[in-house]
């Protein structure tokens, strides 16, 4: 009986071993086709890059596609430290409403200076300093837009001449 429990445990293990070994040869000829398959992919790519010549016109395209993209980071920039004025003078022209005092004299920021002005004088300058802000965001955004257009343009042609050769996506970092 101890004989017949060594040879069953015996065979099992030889039977694990073999199992594992399979396995193993299963795994490694998996790796190989992935290798294979990812070094057929690189060679279509190179191939493919290199099918592609850049012309002068192209470079050109690209070059303006990079100027606008950094020109529209930095009116969007310019767009929310505009807006954040706006919100000042907003809270600014809130709390004046809010005084009782009408014979307060507010001052009023011109350049480097402060001037005393009546509360209505200085919610006058508020409410016109509002309006040119209001005037010079809209101004902004409708540049945006209108280099938003141009770089759409430029993204079809490109992407119509280098296709998945050139990446023109935003980073999103």
């Amino acid at each position: 009986d101890r004989r017949k429990g060594k040879r069953a445990g015996r065979s099992w293990e030889i039977l694990s071993s073999l199992r594992a070994r399979e396995s193993k040869r299963e795994h490694e000829h998996g790796r190989v086709r992935e290798r294979k398959r990812a070094r057929a992919s690189q060679r279509s790519r190179r191939e493919a890059a290199e099918d592609v010549n850049v012309t002068f016109e192209d470079q050109q395209k690209i070059n303006k596609f990079a100027r606008n993209t950094s020109r529209i980071t930095e009116l969007k920039e310019e767009i929310e430290v505009k807006k954040k004025q706006l919100q000042n003078l907003e809270d600014a022209c809130e709390d004046i409403m809010l005084a009782d005092d009408d014979c307060l004299m507010i001052p009023y920021q011109i350049g480097d200076v402060f001037i005393s002005h009546s509360q209505e004088e200085t919610q006058e300058m508020l409410e016109e300093a509002k309006k040119n802000l209001q005037e010079e965001i809209a101004a902004l955004e409708s540049r945006v837009e209108s280099i938003q257009r141009v770089l759409a343009d430029l993204k079809v042609q490109l992407y119509a001449k280098f296709g998945s050769n050139i990446n023109l996506e935003a980073d999103e970092s």
